[in-house]
């Protein structure tokens, strides 16, 4: 195709706005498959049913790995090393899996009680300084960045500095940008200097250890630090990313607000991430080899992104998709964490995390509102994360 008539194609992503599903969706349902232009002026297959999204994130002819190959076509630069693009199957490849995931465990001895008292001193502070507070900021963020600062064992006051680089390290841009390099380099320099820190414990400690084991040889610190690196920013975008959106619902949505109020935060967790809109961009693959998807025949070597947002309102999959209904049977088959090989592996943790930071204020403030026009949130997006840049409340 040509470079004018990729111009011509629709540009996705549709809408940042985070309070209401994209309106180009609707037409969407009767064209599951359709041509779009990126962020970086590529052409993709948008898929927005669930039959078809569940499709491509379950098979393996559809890769994740591959997006970051040199000439493919891209959703946005790159602002991350290539190879970190496929995290999850580096740290398994290196044999690091099960040290990540027992950092992960949301039932790790002492994590909820520290999760509850975080989140009890956040609000402490809130209301110490006076309405109006900043729930962004002042909450989602230190919150979800002082955990995992406990699991990898790394100071919480070390948190800020990690946390300022990733509206950068995760930029949707449409071209590379130095400053991504910058940020990268100076973390992966930290997480070194931690390996060596006899201060230094949970999960990077446990990694600095390996490198005495003869098997784990083939690692090298960078390596390592990178894991940490990654962890700590991948992880903070999601969980920060998915409670923001859930307090957006709250102040936003009455509805969601009354079911959470006569009904609790536990149960509503699975329809509350059905019904988030922090995921602005499509999760990307690239087709391994000709694929027929639905109507269309997708050749090898091209892009398609994965509209979750369409496929956890697809009528199809969940009836009056718009409605929130935490006991919703299906609830739990949203494609919010993703598919296939490439789910979540911190799910659980997300889901508790969030649940805790939703209780702690819900029964600390009731009182909670947004103290700004929603008209008037600005919106920004990281790392496929459309969030608000400040969410200003009262109580």
């Amino acid at each position: 195709m040509s470079t004018a008539t990729t111009s011509a194609l629709p540009a996705f992503p549709f809408d940042w706005d985070g309070t209401r599903l994209p309106a180009e969706i609707a037409g969407l349902r009767a064209e599951p498959v359709r041509k779009v232009r990126t962020i970086a002026g590529a052409e993709a297959w948008l898929v927005s049913s669930y039959e078809l999204c569940r499709f491509v994130l379950e098979d393996r002819r559809f890769s994740l790995k591959d997006t970051s190959a040199p000439g493919a076509p891209r959703q946005y630069a790159l602002t991350i090393p290539p190879h970190v693009v496929n995290n999850m199957g580096n740290i398994t490849g290196a044999g690091l899996r099960k040290a990540v995931m027992k950092a992960i465990n949301p039932k790790a001895p002492g994590l909820e009680e520290w999760l509850r008292a975080r989140a009890a001193s956040l609000v402490d502070a809130l209301v110490a300084e006076g309405a109006p507070g900043e729930l962004r900021g002042g909450y989602a963020d230190p919150y979800s960045s002082g955990l995992h600062c406990r699991m990898l064992g790394i100071p919480e006051e070390d948190g800020p500095r990690l946390l300022r680089s990733l509206d950068v390290a995760f930029m949707n841009a449409p071209r590379e940008i130095e400053a991504a390099r910058l940020n990268w380099d100076r973390d992966i320099a930290y997480m070194t200097e931690r390996l060596d820190d006899a201060a230094t414990g949970g999960l990077m400690a446990e990694l600095a250890a390996l490198r005495e084991d003869p098997d784990y040889a083939h690692l090298t610190d960078e390596m390592l630090a990178t894991v940490g690196v990654t962890l700590f920013g991948a992880g903070v975008i999601s969980t920060a990313g998915f409670l923001t959106m859930a307090l957006v619902s709250v102040l936003t949505r009455p509805d969601v607000r009354e079911a959470l109020t006569a009904g609790g935060v536990a149960g509503a967790m699975d329809e509350l991430l059905r019904v988030n809109l922090s995921i602005g961009d499509g999760l990307p693959r690239v087709a391994l080899e000709d694929v027929r998807l639905g109507d269309v025949d997708v050749r090898a070597g091209e892009l398609v992104l994965v509209l979750v947002e369409a496929a956890n309102h697809d009528p199809e999959r969940f009836p009056d998709p718009l409605a929130f209904r935490p006991d919703r049977e299906n609830a739990g088959e949203h494609l919010s964490f993703g598919g296939g090989s490439h789910y979540c592996p911190a799910t659980a943790l997300g889901k508790r995390h969030a649940e805790i930071a939703l209780e702690t204020l819900l029964d600390r403030l009731p009182g909670l509102r947004l103290a700004v026009p929603v008209e008037q949130l600005v919106w920004r997006t990281n790392f496929m994360k459309r969030l608000p840049e400040r969410l200003p409340v009262a109580w």
